[in-house]
C-alpha cells in the first residue's frame, strides 16, 4: 500500500500522515554496508523517545493536523529548516512556538515585511565610543529557533541574509564569521494566495528548507474545539518542555545513526534525477535534495520506532522534500503532480 504523504502544498489536497509505532522486526540492512557506520552517534533509541514525546507534546495544542506535526518533527531531528505554506488564520505560529517549547529552545521571531533590512536579521556592528572599538551585536538569527513570519514579504536582499545562516550555520559581518546556536532551525512561514507586497523566494532560498508542509482546514468538529480553545492558546501558555536543547542535538546525531542501506540511497538519487527530466519541469531536484530526502527518511523511521530506513519512509517524505523545489510551467500543484507521478513510475529498491 503506498504510504501517505507528510505535507503537501495547498491547492493540492493534502494527506496527513500519524506514524504509528512498529514492532521491531528483521533489520533490511543488516550485514550491508550503511551511511551510518562507524559513526559513534548516540544510540538511535534516543532519537526515537524525543520524537514520541515531540508529536504527544505538539498534539496538546495542535488539533487535526498530524501531517504538518510530523513535518514539524521530521524536520527538529533531522536537522533541517521547515517552510510552512498556508492560508492566514490555520496555526504556522503557533505551530512554530510549540515546537521551539517543546523543544526547551530559544525562540526568535522575526516579522516579514517590505521595510525589514539584512541587519535587522543578522545582526549589526556598532562603534562603541569607550573602547573606540565596533563591536557586533547579533540579530535575531542569534537562537536556536527562528520564526520568519511571512518570510514572502521580505525584498531580495534580506532574504538573502537568510541563506548564509541556513546553510553554514553562522554570520558574516565586515569580514568576521559568527558561528550560530546549536542546534539550529528556521521555520519559516508564507501565504501562497497574496501576491500584493510579496517577493517570490528565490529557488537558492527553497533549497535549503529541508521540508514543506501545510496545515490546512480543519473538520468542523476539530474547528469547533479549537473555537473554545481560543485557537490553542490555553494549551499553548501551559505547554512544558519535554527535553533540553543539549538532548535535542544528541537526537539530531542520534537519527543520524539510523541505518540506510546502499539500495535505499539510491533510491532517494533515483527519484531527484527523473525530477530534473520530467516533461513540464524547467528546474528539477538538487543533489541537496536527495540529502535531505535521506535524512528526513532517517528521521521518518524513527517516529516509527525503526532503527533503519525502508523505501516506505522515502515515500511518505518524497513530496514534502521534493515539490517546493521544483520549478514547473504550472506552479506548486503540478510540482506535487509530478513528484507523485515519478513515485508510482519509478521501482522501489530490491530486498
Amino acid at each position: 500500500m503506498e504510504p501517505a504523504q507528510i505535507g503537501e502544498h495547498p491547492g493540492a489536497g493534502r494527506s496527513g500522515l500519524e506514524v504509528t509505532d512498529e514492532a521491531p522486526g528483521t533489520d533490511p540492512t543488516q550485514g550491508e554496508p550503511s551511511l551510518a557506520e562507524g559513526t559513534g552517534k548516540p544510540p538511535v533509541d534516543t532519537a526515537i523517545a524525543l520524537g514520541r514525546r515531540l508529536i504527544g507534546n505538539l498534539q496538546e495544542v495542535m488539533l487535526g493536523t498530524p501531517g504538518a506535526l510530523t513535518a514539524a518533527v521530521i524536520a527538529a531531528l533531522s536537522g533541517g529548516h521547515l517552510l510552512i505554506e498556508d492560508v492566514p488564520g490555520v496555526g504556522k505560529t503557533v505551530l512554530a512556538r510549540a515546537l521551539s517549547i517543546s523543544l526547551g529552545a530559544e525562540l526568535s521571531r522575526i516579522q516579514g515585511h517590505p521595510d525589514l533590512l539584512p541587519s535587522d536579521v543578522t545582526g549589526v556592528s556598532v562603534y562603541a565610543p569607550d573602547s573606540g572599538t565596533w563591536e557586533f551585536r547579533p540579530g535575531p538569527v542569534f537562537a536556536h529557533v527562528v520564526l520568519v513570519d511571512e518570510l514572502n514579504r521580505t525584498p531580495p536582499r534580506t532574504q538573502a541574509a537568510l541563506l548564509e545562516t541556513m546553510e553554514e550555520q553562522q554570520v558574516s559581518v565586515d569580514g568576521e564569521s559568527f558561528p550560530l546556536l546549536r542546534p539550529h532551525m528556521v521555520i519559516a512561514t508564507q501565504n501562497p494566495l497574496s501576491q500584493l507586497g510579496t517577493y517570490p523566494l528565490v529557488e537558492s532560498q527553497l533549497d535549503r528548507f529541508a521540508l514543506a508542509t501545510a496545515i490546512g482546514y480543519p473538520d468542523a468538529a476539530t474547528e469547533a474545539r479549537l473555537v473554545l480553545r481560543q485557537g490553542g492558546r490555553f494549551a499553548l501558555g501551559e505547554l512544558q518542555p519535554v527535553c533540553t536543547t543539549g538532548e535535542w542535538l544528541r537526537a539530531q546525531e542520534a537519527t543520524q545513526a539510523v541505518t540506510v542501506s546502499p539500495g535505499i540511497a539510491e533510491y532517494a538519487v533515483t527519484l531527484c534525477r527523473a525530477s530534473r527530466s520530467a516533461p513540464g519541469v524547467r528546474l528539477g531536484a538538487s543533489p541537496r535534495a536527495a540529502i535531505w530526502v535521506i535524512r528526513s527518511a532517517q528521521a521518518h523511521a524513527v517516529l516509527a520506532g525503526r532503527p533503519y530506513v525502508t523505501p516506505d519512509d522515502v515515500k511518505a517524505v518524497a513530496i514534502a522534500c521534493l515539490a517546493h523545489r521544483l520549478l514547473t510551467e504550472e506552479g506548486v500543484e503540478h510540482s506535487v503532480t509530478v513528484v507523485r507521478r515519478i513515485l508510482e513510475t519509478t521501482p522501489g529498491p530490491r530486498p
